[in-house]
């Protein structure tokens, strides 16, 4: 688009992809969070037309948890709160702003920057998936099935292997210490071989649904 044409949108709201760059076990690509936050961008994007816009992504974030596996780049959380709030002190032109975040390990630096945008009044909304009672971690079932859905090409299926379940709450120490190469020697945790597209789609539809809910609950509000 040209900037004129942003310019023509009435009250237009921007939506901003965050994702991350990280080993998703031996099975999935390295930017699977990214894939799935444009994806829900996507989704969000059509309903909210013709009113909304779809601005970069943001591919790198906070994966310090994951150091140690190849692939993995990291910008930490310091970093990742800065380029969200600059970003959305930048687009002065919007209405609105909406982080729709795919990345976990980004909690840390997403509650922080909503801090900010309360404290500064600015109108933005930043949203993650909320997870069930049987959703995995990371790189387990619940993700290798939304990316079965989403880009079937891209999951390795001679390569899924079980990987630590123990639940994520258990483990919190050891991750905060050593990160998920202490805990999970293949980057896994969860289980993703009863992973298939069909649950993903289910999945995938469920986080759609609460995202749409959550920024019409936001724009209705004073």
């Amino acid at each position: 688009m040209t900037s004129a044409e942003v310019a023509a949108i009435d009250s237009p709201i921007l939506i901003v992809p965050i994702g991350s760059f990280e080993q998703h076990g031996p099975h999935l690509p390295l930017d699977t969070d990214t894939r799935i936050a444009i994806a829900l961008c996507d989704a969000l994007c059509r309903h909210l037309e013709p009113h909304a816009l779809i601005g970069p992504p943001i591919t790198v974030t906070a994966s310090g948890e994951h150091r140690g596996f190849a692939g993995t780049l990291s910008i930490g959380s310091e970093a990742t709160v800065s380029v969200i709030v600059e970003l959305a002190r930048s687009a002065t032109w919007a209405d609105r702003v909406v982080f729709v975040n795919g990345h976990g390990g980004n909690a840390d630096a997403l509650a922080r920057a909503r801090r900010v945008f309360a404290d500064e009044g600015r109108r933005v909304l930043v949203w993650s998936p909320s997870a069930t009672s049987e959703d995995d971690a990371h790189a387990g079932r619940t993700e290798t099935s939304v990316i079965a859905h989403l880009h079937p090409e891209a999951v390795d299926w001679t390569r899924v292997t079980p990987g630590r379940t123990t639940p994520i709450a258990d483990l919190a120490s050891e991750l905060r210490t050593g990160g998920v190469g202490a805990v999970s020697v293949n980057g896994v945790l969860g289980d993703p071989t009863g992973a298939d597209a069909a649950q993903g789609r289910s999945i995938f539809e469920r986080w759609t649904r609460e995202l749409v809910d959550a920024v019409e609950r936001w724009r209705s509000s004073p």
